[in-house]
């Protein structure tokens, strides 16, 4: 079993900006990725805004990150 007493001291506060900086990170990760891996599988004609994955993947971590910090 995994033992979590360690954390036990570590304030809410504290572990609300331990995520928020672990989801910028990963923002600006996808971010980093090239926007030919972005549009993987869509031809250079039908490209939109609405097919790059980077748009969803930022858009899904921004929704993550409001609900951490509500709850």
């Amino acid at each position: 079993m995994l033992n979590f007493d360690w954390a036990s001291g570590i304030s809410s506060e504290t572990a609300k900006m331990i995520f928020f900086i672990l989801f910028a990170l990963i923002g600006v990760l996808v971010l980093l990725i090239p926007n030919e891996y972005a549009y993987e599988g869509v031809d250079k004609k039908d490209r939109h805004w609405y097919n790059n994955l980077k748009l969803w993947s930022i858009g899904v971590l921004a929704l993550l990150s409001l609900i951490y910090f509500l709850f």
